[in-house]
C-alpha cells in the first residue's frame, strides 16, 4: 500500500450497537428497568457499572456466572452474592434491584455509567490439556470476537481452556471468583510471559500465569495453581479478538509527549476506549462517547480505582481512531508504550463499502 494511505476498513458489523452499548442512567433506589438507546436491541452478557459522581467500586456481572453475583474490577475480592443488584439481563437492557446492601449501582438520584457487551451462544464442556479435565461453560459471539468462559482449575501446568472464538484471542482478562486474587490480563503485544493487573496500576509483570504459551484459535494455556488455575477453583475469563470495523483489542502505540499526540488508527469511530501504559505504574483509563459526546473528550473513569470522573487531559475520538491532545502520562508520555481496547460507535466503512458518518 502507498506510504501514508490507510486502507478502508470493511466490516461484518454495520451496527455496533447490536454487540456493544454504553448506557448512562440515574439511580432510583428501587426496581430499575433500563433500556438501551442504540439502533439495535441487545441482550447483554457482560455488564460493567460505575457510579460517575461518587467514589464507589466498579461492579461487573455476566450471564455465565448468573445475576446478582458481582465481582469488582478494581478489587481482588471474591465474587459475592447480593440479591438486590443486577436482577436480570433483558432483551434490550437490564434490571437492577433496590441496591439496599451497598447503594453503589442504583442509589437514588446518583448518576451511573454502564458498559455492556453481547456474546449470546451458550454451551459447556470439559477442559483440555495437561491434568484432569474440568467442567466449563461459556457464552460466545464469534461475530463480535467476544466470549465469556467460566471454568474450574485443575492445578496442573499446561491446563488448556477452550474459548470458542474460532480465532486467536488478543486480549484475555481472567479472575478467580471463588477466592481473593487479582484480575490477570493477557495482551498479545506483551507476549506470553507477561501480564497486567486490571485491579492495579502496575506495569507489566512476569508472573508466568500463561505458562509461557501463546493462545491458539481454540484454547489458552495456564500455569499450575492459583491465581488462575487453582484445583477446583471457579474462575471466569473474558476473551477478545479484533473484528475489523468493530473492535480493536490487539492495539498498542507509543506516546510522543506533546499536545499534538500520536494518532492511533482503529478503522472505526470509538464508542468506548480503555488505555493502559505498560512499562510504568499508571492507571487503566476508561473513555466513552456518552459521558463526553464532543471533542476534546476529557472525562475519564479509572478501572482500577473507586474515584469519580476525572480529567487527565484531552483526547479526541475520531471517525477512524483516536488522538491524545495532551502530554499527560495517562496516555501520551514520550516513548511510553500503551495498550488499549476499543469498540465502535460506527465503522469507518460499512459492509457494502458506504462511508459511515462520524465525527
Amino acid at each position: 500500500e502507498p506510504s501514508g494511505v490507510w486502507i478502508m476498513a470493511y466490516t461484518t458489523i454495520d451496527d455496533p450497537s447490536a454487540y456493544f452499548q454504553t448506557k448512562l442512567y440515574t439511580g432510583n433506589g428501587s426496581s430499575n428497568a433500563l433500556t438501551f438507546d442504540g439502533n439495535s436491541d441487545m441482550q447483554p452478557d457482560w455488564t460493567w457499572i460505575k457510579q460517575i459522581n461518587g467514589t464507589f467500586n466498579h461492579f461487573a456481572f455476566d450471564s455465565v456466572r448468573g445475576v446478582n453475583k458481582p465481582i469488582h474490577p478494581n478489587l481482588s475480592n471474591a465474587q459475592s452474592s447480593q440479591s438486590d443488584t443486577l436482577m436480570s439481563f433483558n432483551s434490550d437492557g437490564f434490571t437492577l434491584g433496590d441496591d439496599s446492601t451497598n447503594g453503589e449501582i442504583n442509589s437514588s438520584s446518583n448518576t451511573f455509567a454502564s458498559w455492556n457487551w453481547k456474546a449470546g451462544t451458550t454451551g459447556s464442556g470439559t477442559t483440555t490439556g495437561s491434568g484432569t479435565g474440568k467442567a466449563y461453560s461459556y457464552s460466545v459471539s464469534t461475530t463480535a470476537g467476544f466470549s465469556i468462559v467460566k471454568y474450574l482449575g485443575n492445578g496442573t501446568a499446561g491446563h488448556t481452556i477452550p474459548h470458542h472464538l474460532g480465532v486467536v484471542p488478543q486480549m484475555i482478562i481472567v479472575k478467580e471468583t471463588a477466592n481473593a486474587n487479582s484480575w490477570y490480563v493477557y495482551h498479545h503485544s506483551l507476549g506470553n510471559t507477561k501480564n497486567l493487573y486490571l485491579n492495579g496500576n502496575h506495569g507489566a509483570q512476569t508472573d508466568g500465569v500463561w505458562n509461557d504459551t501463546t493462545p491458539t484459535s481454540s484454547v489458552f494455556t495456564l500455569v499450575d495453581g492459583a491465581p488462575v488455575n487453582r484445583n477446583d477453583g471457579t474462575t471466569v475469563a473474558y476473551c477478545f479478538a479484533d473484528v475489523k470495523g468493530y473492535s480493536k483489542v490487539s492495539g498498542s502505540y507509543k506516546g510522543n509527549g506533546n499536545a499534538d499526540g500520536t494518532f492511533v488508527y482503529t478503522g472505526f469511530s470509538p464508542a468506548f476506549l480503555m488505555i493502559k501504559q505498560t512499562a510504568a505504574s499508571n492507571d487503566w483509563f476508561m473513555i466513552d462517547n456518552k459521558r463526553e459526546p464532543f471533542n476534546p473528550n476529557n472525562v475519564q473513569l479509572v478501572a482500577n480505582d473507586t474515584g469519580s470522573s476525572t480529567n487527565k487531559g484531552d483526547l479526541d475520538l475520531l471517525s477512524n481512531g483516536f488522538k491524545p491532545r495532551s502530554s499527560n502520562a495517562a496516555w501520551n508520555e514520550n516513548n511510553a508504550q500503551y495498550i488499549y481496547m476499543a469498540f465502535a460507535e460506527q465503522p469507518l466503512v460499512t459492509s457494502t463499502g458506504v462511508p459511515a458518518t462520524a465525527r
